[in-house]
């Protein structure tokens, strides 16, 4: 009776359009007070055992980095890297769209971000070299998933912080899946536009496009070698990438002002402040739910439908992605990976493997329809520009300034 007046309670506030946040709270707090008779003091402290933790430091570090970035021109200046070594490629800019987004999502560790800074150079440049508008689009979407699949990943952290597993080992897991599917999609992209036909190399436009990037370029360098090396542990790389940000786009460029950082710290603390809840109330629900042994009667109730890990594995694989075709990465992987990963293990998954498993497939169905959230066009009417141009104009100017996604045309959009 007490369970389905909970499910009860749990659907009316879906009726009533409420977000996923409240629906979780309300949940933990009924397992909580209700089901196992405790008290909301339990809760208050599983609260913040949760957020009393070091590695949650480099989620708010790594989200400035990426929107100091994205505000900025290094995007624009690796791009222009990529598309002066693409050159002789038949649909070559495809290619360089794609190995953009590979190397911008080795220092923005977001899907969003990387989709937004490469797309809003490469976009109008794809319209005015004759690449068709849907496969514009689809491209840039596709290659801004690498964003959280090339360490560093926000979604690997909210993995191992959920699931206590080594966010290091995950994010070198990272590496190999993510340079394949970077792989996979360059090679589409060459097929589909083999009929575009390539130019020449330009050996002084090479040169100048180096000179003017190696700054930008020397950031995936430090990040991947300091942690990979030892030197730095997640949260230092993300403060890292943000120090090395502000240098480089402030200083050094001198793109990015004081006003700038200040709208962007005050877009990161909207952000926190829907994340951070949702990692306080999964964690405690987590814990009440593991001390009434809900998660080992789930494992055995599998147990009698699933006898092997390859079928285990094949439905964990659907189930993520229809997950992920509703649902924010973040807010399911703070949900299910508690549930699924003692299912894992008792089959005998690895949990860094597990944990890969999981964000390449939030990702897949992330923009997967019917509310993939990267899945509708954010760029809704365009005017094509020039390759050349669009590739060094900074994607802040005016300009430019046209092609920035509306956040009421993509409404998700502030989700790693």
């Amino acid at each position: 009776m007490k369970a389905l007046l909970g499910a009860a309670l749990l659907f009316l506030l879906m009726l009533l359009r409420q977000p996923l946040l409240l629906l979780l709270a309300a949940g933990t707090a009924f397992v909580h007070v209700v089901l196992a008779r405790g008290e909301v003091e339990y809760m208050i402290q599983d609260i913040w055992s949760a957020l009393d933790r070091e590695i949650l430091l480099s989620i708010p570090m790594f989200l400035l980095a990426g929107a100091v970035m994205t505000r900025g021109t290094i995007a624009r200046r690796l791009v222009r890297i990529m598309v002066a070594l693409t050159a002789p490629i038949p649909g070559g800019l495809g290619v360089a769209t794609v190995l953009s987004c590979a190397v911008f999502a080795a220092i923005s560790g977001s899907s969003i971000v990387t989709m937004l800074a490469v797309g809003t150079v490469m976009f109008p440049a794809l319209l005015a070299a004759g690449y068709p508008r849907t496969f514009s689009i689809g491209l840039i979407c596709a290659g801004g998933t690498l964003g959280i699949i090339i360490p560093p990943s926000i979604p690997m952290i909210l993995f191992g912080i959920m699931t206590e597993t080594s966010i290091t080992r995950l994010f070198i897991a990272g590496v190999l899946p993510g340079l394949l599917l970077a792989g996979l999609l360059g090679l589409y992209a060459w097929w589909r536009n083999r009929g575009l036909g390539g130019g020449r190399w330009d050996g002084r436009e090479i040169l100048r496009a180096f000179r003017d990037g190696l700054p930008a370029l020397a950031l995936p360098v430090l990040l991947l070698g300091g942690i990979y090396s030892g030197h730095f542990t997640p949260t230092e790389a993300a403060v890292a990438a943000l120090v090395y940000a502000l240098v480089v786009e402030g200083l050094v460029y001198r793109e990015v002002g004081v006003k700038d950082f200040y709208r962007m710290v005050g877009e990161t603390v909207v952000t926190l402040g829907t994340l951070l809840p949702l990692v306080a109330f999964a964690t405690s629900l987590s814990v009440i739910l593991d001390y009434e042994r809900v998660p080992q009667d789930l494992v055995a109730w599998v147990q009698t439908w699933i006898d092997d890990r390859a079928s285990f594995l094949l439905a964990a694989n659907v189930l993520l992605l229809v997950a992920g075709a509703f649902m924010e990465v973040g807010s399911a992987i703070v949900i299910l990976a508690p549930l699924l990963m003692p299912m894992a293990k008792v089959y005998g998954v690895d949990p860094v493997h597990f944990g890969i498993i999981m964000t390449v497939n939030l990702e897949i169905g992330y923009i997967t329809p019917p509310w993939g959230s990267t899945s509708s066009s954010p760029w809704p009417r365009s005017r094509p520009a020039s390759p050349k141009c669009a590739a060094r104009r900074c994607p802040s100017s005016s300009s430019c300034s046209w092609a920035w996604p509306s956040s009421a045309r993509c409404p998700r959009s502030r989700w790693p």
